[in-house]
């Protein structure tokens, strides 16, 4: 059964004679164990589409059930601790709180959720990123790729069933996303999460088990 299904989606932008049409009846589902790639061109809605799955902003119009919740009837407070407990999110922005190196921004994770990831675990996730040297560091000493594997570690680390990611390949080299493509893959299959990653990086379209094309607001199946 999906985890994540979406129901007539519409989002429009604007009012009157600039109002656009950014998703256009938009149905979608997505399984756990299951690796689903949502290819897009810059500009196509695939950042909208992301985070109208996971409750940031709402739909104009359609519904959105995740895990058998109507997200779309949620209350906001309910659904902030819906997401803090099922959903990790790895966005373009990376937010990294500018005043804690790497290691305090895990630990400010445990002070707001439990039951995250075991320190060993998480260190083979940083041995797999190559970030285990960076744990002192602070963003502003950080490249841009490093910023974002941080920010995929720490999407990982809250052990959620559902992870979102946005471009979580856009600043690294070929070898890095071949390596970040073998861990979402790994992730899916082996924990039984759904991982949904909008990107037009064609290097990630040998680890999905799904992919999807959207363009001109419309959603299609390609694979």
């Amino acid at each position: 059964m999906s985890i994540i299904q979406l129901e007539n989606i519409n989002k429009y932008f604007g009012k009157d004679i600039s109002k656009i049409h950014v998703l256009s009846n938009v149905n979608f589902k997505a399984d756990s164990g299951k690796l689903t790639l949502i290819l897009g061109p810059s500009g196509s809605g695939k950042s909208t589409l992301l985070t109208i799955i996971g409750g940031l902003q709402e739909p104009s119009s359609g519904k959105v059930t995740i895990n058998d919740v109507n997200m779309t009837n949620l209350a906001n407070k309910k659904k902030d601790s819906f997401r803090l407990n099922n959903i990790g999110f790895v966005l373009q922005a990376y937010n990294l709180v500018p005043y804690l190196n790497i290691q305090e921004q895990f630990a400010l994770v445990d002070k707001v959720k439990n039951n995250n990831l075991s320190q060993d675990k998480l260190d083979k996730i940083f041995d797999l990123l190559d970030i285990s040297k960076l744990k002192l560091k602070y963003p502003n000493e950080l490249s841009g790729g490093q910023k974002q594997r941080i920010a995929i570690a720490r999407a990982l680390y809250t052990n959620p069933k559902i992870i979102l990611a946005d471009e979580p390949t856009a600043s690294l080299d070929s070898q890095k996303v071949v390596e970040v493509g073998k861990l979402l893959y790994q992730l899916a299959h082996d924990e039984n999460k759904a991982i949904i990653v909008v990107t037009h990086d064609l290097r990630l379209k040998e680890f999905a088990d799904n992919i999807y094309e959207l363009a001109d607001g419309k959603l299609n199946l390609a694979k």
